[in-house]
């Protein structure tokens, strides 16, 4: 078993953010979101940095300028650039039910179907198509009741964009970096020669970094991928404990670290060796976004 991060020393604790960098998991929940500090698995401090009611979050990266993260709530979506003291500001009133980044620009589900695409520097927004009930954007990908979406087209600014049909049924969750992955009522798939197996049962959640690491939950336990080298089939796929009896319920990567928030409202994380956990005190965990500050 991992240790907790209460055996973590008040030593350790003051200097772990300049030993290996530190990552910002911003965790959506029903009270609002909170930002959990990481270096590589040990835990820092966390705090509330917004106190709405949050249904999804995302970061986007940039090059000119600080990370943004975007919120999806019934108000719409809500940005702030990552840094200490985050502001955030509206970008979109239609309330919003999940939010991706796609091609330098926010994707985001709107609780009447449309999937939008939003330019936050200027303002711009652009309509992409509309879904059934969408549930998660990752990346090109949609998931909602009617199967998974794919984001095509467009010049880099919005403009021609698609959002074609790619099959499935009853997508919960989707991972669009690297090889495709989809959680649905039935198992995970991989898209190879159309959707394949990679695990069977009830697919609630999946996340991958685009390097042939992935994670997945299937009738509540936890299923870890190491790499793409040996295929996405069923025995390329192995059984992860976590440090506490509860389900996880949402994945996510960030620079060399994997990340669960279970149910319950713990976060673990595993840098390689294992995972370390913190109670963080929230309920109606509704994804994790990640985002390297230093």
């Amino acid at each position: 078993m991992a240790p907790a991060e209460d055996d973590i020393s008040i030593e350790e604790k003051r200097v772990y953010a300049g030993t290996a960098g530190r990552t910002d998991a911003y965790v959506p929940t029903e009270s609002g979101v909170v930002r959990v500090a990481l270096s590589a698995d040990k835990i820092g401090a966390f705090d509330m940095v917004a106190r709405d009611p949050a249904r999804d979050a995302a970061v986007l990266p940039r090059d000119d300028g600080p990370d943004l993260l975007g919120i999806a709530t019934a108000d719409g979506l809500r940005v702030a650039s990552v840094g200490d003291d985050p502001a955030f500001e509206p970008a979109t009133t239609d309330p919003a039910v999940a939010v991706g980044v796609h091609d330098g620009a926010f994707l985001v589900a709107r609780e009447d179907g449309e999937i939008d695409r939003i330019e936050v520097g200027d303002g711009r927004s652009d309509p992409v198509g509309t879904v059934s009930e969408p549930r998660a954007v990752d990346g090109p990908l949609v998931a909602a009741a009617d199967g998974v979406h794919r984001v095509t087209g467009g010049d880099g600014a919005g403009d021609d964009l698609t959002l074609t049909s790619v099959g499935l049924d009853d997508a919960r969750d989707v991972a669009g970096s690297g090889m495709p992955l989809a959680a649905t009522g039935s198992g995970v798939y991989w898209l190879g020669n159309g959707w394949m197996t990679a695990l069977s049962g009830d697919a609630t959640a999946v996340a991958a970094d685009g390097d042939g690491h992935a994670t997945a939950v299937v009738d509540g336990g936890l299923f870890v991928h190491g790499s793409d080298g040996d295929g996405w089939d069923t025995e390329t796929w192995r059984v992860s404990e976590l440090p506490v009896d509860e389900e996880p319920v949402a994945l996510g990567y960030g620079p060399g670290v994997s990340v669960a928030v279970t149910d319950a409202g713990t976060l673990c994380v595993d840098a390689g060796d294992g995972w370390r956990h913190q109670v963080v005190g929230v309920r109606g965990v509704a994804g994790v976004a990640l985002a390297a500050v230093e």
